[in-house]
């Protein structure tokens, strides 16, 4: 909590010192068991992690600054976003990786949890521009920042199959061990606010992102 939280305070403290723009990255998880899904700005925020209480944090220290201290900050309330540069412990980058492993013939099968567990993933690229956007208003914001469009870690796992040109029938072990208690409320936000005022929506489409990131893993496990 100190580091997110911590950390922000003092980036703002310097965008107020030296008038500044500051981008601050939220995250989804501010909203927790929101009740309401899709999820928007000013939807009920109740994280139910510490990472989500720091965040939510954070978000606060950015419209105190920018409500009373007239900072130019603005902030993206990202949802999963992914590209070939996610580390291999987060659930799409173990998903794209061991596609390539069995399409290379380096692995016979993948363990994963609750194959119905639902995210809403976008491209890090898309994220990116979302940030540059809100750097470029006359009047900062926050935003939520997400494709809008909710899939299932079993739609995640075929559509990196089908980049890596093989089946996932009986490739995919379920692990009761890698499953966790359902969210009460369905991570999935609604990026209606970035459409209207930044002109943004998530450009890259979703079996392109996983499709990108199985190619990357099916490159560095050939050379």
């Amino acid at each position: 909590v100190n580091a997110v939280a911590g950390a922000t305070a003092t980036l703002l403290a310097a965008a107020r010192e030296q008038g500044t723009r500051l981008y601050v990255a939220a995250s989804s998880e501010i909203f927790g068991d929101a009740g309401e899904s899709p999820q928007r700005e000013d939807s009920p925020m109740r994280p139910g992690s510490p990472y989500g209480v720091a965040k939510l944090a954070a978000l606060g220290l950015v419209r105190t600054m920018r409500e009373r201290h007239g900072v130019h900050a603005s902030a993206g309330i990202l949802y999963n976003h992914e590209s070939p540069r996610r580390p291999p412990h987060f659930l799409p980058r173990k998903v794209t990786r061991g596609a390539a492993a069995i399409a290379t013939g380096r692995q016979e099968t993948l363990e994963l949890g609750d194959l119905s567990a639902e995210r809403d993933w976008c491209h890090a690229q898309d994220v990116a521009r979302a940030a540059w956007l809100m750097l470029q208003q006359d009047e900062p914001g926050d935003y939520v920042v997400a494709s809008g469009v909710a899939r299932t870690v079993g739609e995640l796992v075929e559509a990196a199959f089908s980049a890596a040109g093989i089946a996932s029938d009986g490739r995919i072990v379920v692990n009761p061990a890698f499953v966790r208690p359902a969210e009460a409320t369905q991570p999935l936000g609604d990026p209606s606010l970035a459409a209207a005022r930044l002109g943004w929506r998530a450009e890259i489409g979703f079996e392109a992102m996983i499709a990108e990131m199985v190619e990357a893993d099916l490159a560095a496990l050939r050379a």
